[in-house]
């Protein structure tokens, strides 16, 4: 595929600017679009219902579109998918399992350990939201709740502090004070911490057993055999026997507990 030029990134900049006029001039007047087997109708009426459920739909998309970095940042999916990726690494069987297969399971152990903090913000700020019990900023202070819940309990508080020092704001007086602009980064690197330690350990039976088949091999002359050829059948002979895959997963949902 060659590579676009100038005029196609302009045209489609231009197509796009486009497509967006549109789609404002027709939430602002009220307007119904047409297309191809269907009609769709952007804003329209008085009534509070059709204004909120504008709202509401902007307010999935504004999540859709922010949920990568949601994922990554504010919940335990970097620690897992770390962990599992040098588990790949230490064993030293290249692509395999493949990456489709560790961001999968690296997925539903991040569903799997984030669904009570979900459930609660579930019940605290989205139940009542949609039963209008709440406004919508009542919900976003409930919603953010539990997640800094969770956040503050797998942050260290040398990490916490350097954000605070870095960003030159006031010493929080409390867990509650820190401001999520702080939490986020110090969550991140914390959770890098944690992984690399957790990797560091499990890289140590193998290391042995790479070492071990090297000081063989070199023993009896053959330098020419890669040791990492011979080790492998063993390292997989090793995790299978220690059922490698139970303890990591045990020790990676135990470690947010």
């Amino acid at each position: 595929m060659r590579p676009l030029s100038g005029i196609n990134l302009l045209t489609r900049g231009a197509i796009l600017a486009t497509v967006a006029g549109i789609l404002i001039a027709s939430l602002a007047d009220a307007q119904t679009m047409a297309f191809p087997g269907m009609s769709v109708t952007i804003g329209g009426g008085d009534e509070t219902g059709n204004v909120s459920a504008a709202v509401q739909l902007l307010f999935v998309l504004t999540v859709l579109s922010l949920a990568p970095a949601i994922l990554l940042m504010l919940t335990s999916f970097t620690r897992i998918v770390v962990v599992l990726s040098l588990v790949r690494q230490a064993i030293g069987t290249q692509q395999m399992p493949p990456n489709q297969i560790i961001i999968g399971l690296s997925l539903f152990l991040t569903i799997f350990v984030m669904m009570p903090t979900w459930q609660k913000v579930h019940t605290d700020a989205l139940t009542p939201y949609y039963e209008d019990r709440i406004s919508g900023e009542q919900a976003l202070e409930k919603a953010v709740g539990p997640i800094r819940g969770f956040m503050l309990k797998q942050t260290r508080e040398r990490d916490i502090s350097l954000f605070v020092k870095i960003s030159k704001a006031d010493r929080p007086e409390k867990p509650d004070d820190v401001g999520m602009s702080a939490l986020i980064p110090a969550f991140a690197i914390s959770e890098l911490k944690t992984a690399f330690q957790m990797g560091f350990m499990i890289y140590l039976p193998f290391l042995i057993i790479d070492m071990v088949v090297s000081s063989i091999l070199l023993s009896m002359g053959m330098m020419m055999l890669p040791p990492v050829m011979i080790s492998l059948p063993f390292k997989l002979m090793l995790f299978v026997l220690v059922d490698g895959w139970y303890l990591i997963v045990e020790s990676l949902v135990k470690s947010f507990s």
